[in-house]
């Protein structure tokens, strides 16, 4: 210990032995009468790759399997998960703690849409203000008895990211790309800052990766082809699925009903969940 120190390692720059015992833990807990088994971030490094999409699907494929799924939707200034699910009702709040809207087959979501007056309405706060509401969305809603609880981050690796990676005890996270030549610098981005935060990587799921026609049944590459299984490969991480270009999923998002599409493009990812 320096002879001058004043007991503030957070204002100090010293590397000095009892600054390195000193762990700062920013963890918060989940609200007390939460229960929730497992928690899966889903993030993306750029926007408009689908990483919503992914979140919803893989909150209706385990939901499908038995599981109670929820959705922590993380994405503040474009929360899109109540439109894709039909909810129009608003969360309640009682004296205990924000109880989260039920989707038309139990699925538990929670979203800044479900307590705005009106859906439309923009979110213009700051950085630190949109991080702190996301700690509230998880320690003050009760998420009762959630086997999975799925969080659709905003792109990027701002401060919400950080903020979930620092304050909620993930046990993993799936990364969303697209087919593009940028993804490689876009999810080495992800990737190193998921293993900065020593948060574990289930694997990659590359959405709009062909369109399948309809008439000819074959598969064209609209965005070129992919090269994700070498991003994988050069970060040690799997390929976990390929979701299509296809205009029924979308249309069932535009009309609430992502949880009526029948396609089970994730199904191969729910092992490994499950383990």
């Amino acid at each position: 210990m320096s002879e001058v120190c004043q007991l503030d390692c957070g204002s100090c720059g010293s590397d000095c032995a009892d600054r390195t015992k000193q762990q700062t833990d920013f963890t918060e807990q989940p609200h007390h009468l939460s229960n929730i088994k497992k928690v899966i971030g889903v993030v993306s490094g750029k926007g408009g790759v689908g990483k919503s999409l992914v979140t919803s699907l893989l909150a209706v494929t385990m939901n499908r399997r038995g599981h109670h799924t929820a959705i922590l939707d993380a994405d503040i200034t474009g929360p899109s998960i109540p439109k894709a699910f039909g909810i129009k009702k608003k969360a309640m709040g009682t004296d205990t703690g924000i109880i989260p809207v039920k989707s038309v087959t139990g699925i538990d979501i929670m979203s800044i849409n479900l307590l705005l007056e009106n859906d439309t309405d923009p979110v213009v706060w700051r950085g630190p203000i949109i991080a702190n509401t996301v700690k509230q969305f998880w320690s003050e809603v009760i998420w009762e008895d959630v086997d999975y609880l799925f969080i659709d981050m905003p792109p990027g690796t701002g401060d919400v990211p950080l903020t979930v990676f620092q304050s909620i005890k993930v046990d993993g996270i799936i990364i969303v790309t697209s087919p593009q030549e940028l993804v490689s610098m876009i999810v080495s981005k992800a990737v190193k800052m998921a293993q900065m935060m020593n948060v574990p990587i289930y694997g990659i799921v590359e959405n709009m990766s062909y369109f399948k026609c309809t008439d000819c049944d074959k598969e064209h590459k609209i965005f070129g082809e992919s090269n994700i299984e070498k991003v994988a490969e050069a970060h040690g991480i799997k390929v976990l699925a390929k979701l299509p270009m296809d205009s029924r999923i979308s249309a069932s998002c535009d009309a609430g009903m992502i949880e009526l599409i029948h396609e089970n493009y994730l199904e191969e990812i729910a092992p490994l969940l499950e383990v």
